[in-house]
């Protein structure tokens, strides 16, 4: 039995054959890889014309403060050698063998949460790493009850303020005879008290460091150094204090005074991302209507070496903002997920902060802590767009910040310009064949396979003024404890 098909029974032609006789309109093309780029677009961008910023500072005493390194073994930890030298009295120290030796007579407790790690008042027997977990530091408050002065996570140490002056005793802390080394009779001056489920604290005792470090004479030079006191007094940010007279009366001999300069400014020459672009000249030649096959591949790739810099400006180890922060301007969280607690304490230990930096997962995270506890921060407007602020400081998203396999990422905070010494973004303009401030884009010829290269170029750094001009929250949790994502 013979059937009429669909197309036989039209009356009309079809929008399938249509399209043979009609032109599409095209979109350009387009990638998931673009982000908003928001550090991009708020860094004040300094010109740097000889490829190379400089930051003078005054001069300022190092005390060290950066966090100890572990390798574990199941619910084994070791201190990484090397990494004692972030440790104040061992600042700048080089002699591995004895680092490893350090390393070695460490001793490690396990904690429960709740549970007391030293108490107030307590003879400081010696020094205190913690290896994992999270740590509260209370003290005696104004009113008797006790207070969280700060909370220790992995890295973190406690005790190391507590050796003797080179002075000996008479200041309450030491008795001994003032040889630079680790003196008996010392106090905790606050409680440390486990705040994690699991919590492992390697602890090196004063005396098995006296027998090392007086084995070792270049030890005892180093902690002699390191308990001197400097010859001109200091500010509270550790830096030579300039001597001013103030509230006086009369005519009494005014000080004489002048503002000294570090003698090794940190310079940042700037880095680059590079990207070489192949396009065949039949495809430049014959399909570039209606739209420039170069010009869309230079453009994709353009976008694909801004966001490499903006990785960079973020992750990289030499001038990276998560890796230059000041150890004393990095905290931790003080349950696991990012309360507005924890971005109270990062605003307050620096002014004019511009914005935070966060990845989307953790300004999420942020969103349940302020809805849990009923808060409802106002959103403000930058470059004509509404985005999340806590206190009217703008939460930026990055999703360049990582996130480890803990699930935990950081939150960044920065003060911005020159002018307010923070955090400024360096390039160089006018290099040869810029496309964009600080990019450029050149022709690097034809081979012999008739294909057409372009070397396309990003040169940039950031730098960090002074240290409170930066800090950063770490071990941001993104998922409520004992809540399965």
């Amino acid at each position: 039995m013979f059937r009429l098909t669909e197309r036989d029974q039209r009356l009309s032609l079809d929008t399938a054959a249509a399209r043979t006789l009609a032109t599409t309109t095209k979109s350009v093309p387009q990638t998931s890889e673009i982000s908003p780029r928001w550090l991009l677009r708020v860094l004040p961008w300094v010109d740097v014309p000889g490829g190379t910023y400089r930051v003078n500072r005054r001069l300022t005493y190092p005390v060290g403060g950066g966090r100890v390194s572990f390798t574990g073994a199941g619910a084994r930890f070791r201190v990484i050698p090397p990494s004692l030298a972030e440790l104040p009295p061992l600042h700048g120290y080089t002699d591995v063998p004895v680092l490893e030796t350090l390393a070695g007579l460490f001793e490690q407790r396990d904690y429960t949460s709740g549970e007391v790690i030293v108490r107030a008042g307590d003879p400081a027997e010696g020094l205190l790493l913690v290896a994992h977990g999270k740590v509260t530091v209370r003290q005696a408050g104004a009113y008797g009850d006790s207070v969280v002065r700060a909370t220790l996570s992995t890295g973190d140490h406690a005790g190391a303020d507590l050796l003797a002056p080179r002075d000996g005793p008479g200041d309450g802390r030491g008795d001994g005879p003032g040889d630079g080394l680790p003196q008996p009779g010392g106090r905790w001056p606050v409680t440390l008290r486990a705040a994690t489920t699991t919590c492992a604290v390697l602890f090196l005792p004063w005396a098995a460091f006296r027998t090392v470090a007086g084995r070792s004479p270049s030890l005892e030079a180093r902690l002699a150094r390191h308990q001197a006191r400097p010859a001109r007094p200091l500010t509270r940010h550790g830096e030579a204090a300039i001597e001013v007279a103030a509230g006086h009366t009369g005519e009494p001999t005014l000080p004489g005074t002048f503002a000294d300069y570090d003698p090794g400014p940190r310079e940042y020459p700037l880095s680059v991302s590079q990207a070489v672009l192949r396009v065949h000249t039949r495809v430049a030649d014959l399909f570039s209507d209606p739209m420039d096959q170069t010009g869309e591949q230079l453009r994709l790739t353009i976008e694909a070496v801004r966001e490499a810099q903006e990785r960079e400006l973020v992750n990289n180890r030499d001038f990276g903002l998560l890796h230059n922060a000041d150890p004393r301007q990095r905290v931790t969280t003080r349950t696991g997920p990012p309360t507005p607690d924890d971005l109270d304490e990062l605003l307050c230990r620096r002014k004019k902060s511009r914005y935070f930096l966060a990845h989307p997962a953790a300004i999420a995270a942020f969103g349940r802590q302020c809805n849990r506890g009923g808060v409802h921060p106002e959103p403000v407007e930058v470059d004509g767009r509404m985005v999340p602020a806590w206190r009217g400081v703008p939460i930026l998203p990055c999703d360049k910040i990582p996130i480890s396999r803990h699930g935990t990422t950081s939150i960044l905070v920065l003060r911005t310009g020159e002018a307010d010494q923070g955090v400024v973004g360096l390039r160089q303009t006018g290099v040869p064949g810029e496309r964009e401030p600080g990019l450029s884009v050149r022709s690097t010829g034809i081979d012999a396979r008739a294909v057409a290269s372009y070397l396309v170029s990003a040169y940039y750094s950031a730098a960090v003024l002074v240290p409170d001009a930066l800090g950063v929250l770490d071990d941001v949790e993104l998922c409520d404890p004992g809540v399965t994502p």
